[in-house]
């Protein structure tokens, strides 16, 4: 198990290569007080300008009980045939260091692992600032276990009026260029240091 943190040393960038231009999704599930209501939430405007600033494609969905957020990602795995497409799930829900949080109730990343036991093979699990996250060795590594998930990152410091968002949508762009995991969190430190630093970016892998 490693976690990728700060890099305290600022390395030479190096050049490269062009890369083929593909089909690039983030699927993004947002936890909100009422799924059935129909307001624009901050993180779905966030995706509109990912998608007219980097051309990020997304697929957005609200839920508000554990039932929905189960719903909602065996929907993607099971009947989405473009599943293979999103490399990243980002997740904008409440919580702390190692739960989540849906209408004041809470659910440790432990039974989301077993929700989805081998159905996340490869996959980025992204947490906003909205949550705190900040797991064991132990913890991490059973989550990446049981789920099949390449990794799980986020932020270790809580939202104090500071979204992540932008930061956010950095990383997401930098795997849109290149699909090796450590080294677009290198190029993240590298490029955005102080706000890494700052929000205390994270990567479970």
């Amino acid at each position: 198990m490693h976690k990728f943190r700060i890099l305290l040393e600022k390395r030479q960038q190096l050049p490269q290569e062009q890369l083929t231009e593909i089909d690039y999704f983030i699927y993004c599930l947002e936890g909100v007080d009422n799924a059935d209501a129909n307001t624009v939430t901050e993180a779905q405007e966030n995706l509109e300008q990912l998608a007219l600033n980097y051309g990020i494609a997304s697929i957005y969905k609200t839920c508000d009980t554990i039932e929905g957020l189960e719903d909602s990602l065996n929907a993607l795995v099971l009947d989405d045939h473009n599943f293979k497409a999103y490399e990243i799930i980002y997740l904008v829900i409440r919580g702390e260091a190692n739960t989540i949080c849906l209408n004041d109730y809470y659910y440790s990343l432990q039974e989301i692992a077993e929700l989805f036991e081998g159905q996340l093979n490869g996959k980025i699990l992204h947490f906003s600032n909205a949550k705190i996250l900040d797991l064991d060795e132990e913890e991490a590594q059973y989550f990446i276990d049981i789920t099949g998930a390449k990794a799980i990152s986020g932020y270790g410091h809580p939202y104090n009026g500071i979204a992540s968002t932008k930061l956010d949508e950095a990383f997401f762009n930098l795997f849109k260029e290149d699909d090796d995991m450590l080294a677009v969190v290198e190029e993240l430190h590298q490029r955005h240091y102080n706000a890494c630093k700052l929000l205390d970016f994270r990567l479970y892998y």
